[in-house]
């Protein structure tokens, strides 16, 4: 024997390989531990940009929070309203410090309920 070709490799494995390219699925990984490196990767992305996100927007929250609260507090607004934004926007900075750790679900959560503090102030003027 001279060298293999593809002529002389298995019957069955030449096979199997048209029908997985006939059917589209070539392209596709074939093994548990390629579909699992493939996985993580895209995780790891997720739960980045879902950090920048909730760091980003806790942020954005607070410094609105903190500037609505020095110009209802420079204003004729009852107490009630600055009190209200300044609460608000330390509860946005809390959810920016626990997203920046990685618990996304919590600072999500925070953010809500931070800016549901803000309109609650808002309405009380």
């Amino acid at each position: 024997m001279r060298g293999s070709t593809a002529s002389d490799a298995d019957p069955a494995t030449t096979e199997a390989a048209e029908e997985r390219e006939a059917s589209g699925a070539a392209d596709e990984p074939t093994g548990a531990a390629e579909e699992h490196a493939g996985g993580v990767g895209e995780y790891v992305e997720d739960a980045r940009r879902a950090r920048w996100a909730a760091v980003g927007t806790g942020a954005l929250l607070t410094c609105a929070g903190l500037g609505a609260a020095l110009l209802r507090a420079a204003g004729a607004a009852p107490a009630l309203v600055p009190a209200a934004y300044a609460l608000g926007a330390a509860v946005c900075a809390s959810a920016a410090v626990l997203g920046a750790r990685g618990r996304t679900r919590r600072a999500l959560w925070l953010l809500i309920a931070g800016t549901m503090i803000m309109a609650v102030g808002d309405q009380s003027d």
